[in-house]
């Protein structure tokens, strides 16, 4: 799978600040790194102001202002080479019509060309991943002139794995990325500058809760350190 990817313009549509890199930072970081290869993430949603009852992006304007400089410093450690954020209302995307946030994908797509997608896993406990798959998949009909090639999903920490283990989607990965502890780090250290979003141990996006989980992905394959995707398409 890595020498499908590597060369490969790659574009990351995600939800939130901070999505970016938990489920798949290593891999990017691996990817920008070692593998030539281009890398944009797309951010639709703006964060944090789901922490009050009603939507006030007012309100919150100074930490989404924190936020957004987070998300440029977090991104360069990881290596991406560009970041675009846009406004969708944090944890409500069910409450936009898709076809507003199909539309932006598929602005973004024309204007960098990407080979690969990777995304939210469809099944995951958090209404705005979700709703990021759903709009992904129709951005990229395998009709005769599509340009993406692949599409990977990755897991969430907190909330992927928080999903009941008899749901319908529930995330089996089939596609194991091999790290190294660098790669890793980088993902650590990129999370470590989101000062809204990180915790403490245990909790799965803590520094020690990262890197158990990219070791347990290791175990699975025979490697020290791993990051799980599911295949959704390669052509």
């Amino acid at each position: 799978m890595l020498e499908l990817l590597r060369n490969k313009r790659i574009m990351v549509v995600v939800a939130h600040p901070d999505d970016e890199l938990l489920g798949q930072g290593g891999t990017i970081n691996k990817l920008s790194k070692e593998c030539n290869c281009i890398t944009r993430a797309i951010i639709l949603g703006e964060g944090i102001t789901s922490r009050d009852d009603i939507r006030d992006s007012e309100k919150w304007n100074k930490e989404l202002e924190i936020h957004r400089s987070n998300m440029k410093m977090a991104a360069e450690k990881i290596g991406y080479d560009s970041i675009e954020a846009y406004n969708f209302p944090d944890n409500r995307f069910d409450s936009v019509d898709l076809l507003d946030i199909v539309k932006v994908i598929e602005k973004e797509k024309e204007e960098f060309q990407p080979d690969v997608i990777f995304t939210h896993h469809g099944g995951d406990t958090n209404i705005d991943h979700r709703v990021t798959f759903d709009a992904v998949m129709p951005s990229i009909r395998p009709m005769k002139d599509e340009i993406v090639k692949t599409v990977l999903t990755f897991e969430t920490p907190s909330s992927t794995e928080w999903q009941a283990p008899n749901y319908p989607n529930y995330f089996r990965p089939n596609v194991f990325i091999q790290l190294s502890e660098k790669n890793i780090d980088a993902k650590i250290q990129g999370m470590e500058h989101y000062e809204y979003e990180s915790r403490k141990y245990p909790h799965p996006r803590s520094p020690e809760a990262l890197k158990t989980i990219a070791k347990r992905w290791g175990i699975n394959v025979g490697y020290d350190f791993a990051e799980a995707f599911m295949l959704v398409r390669a052509i």
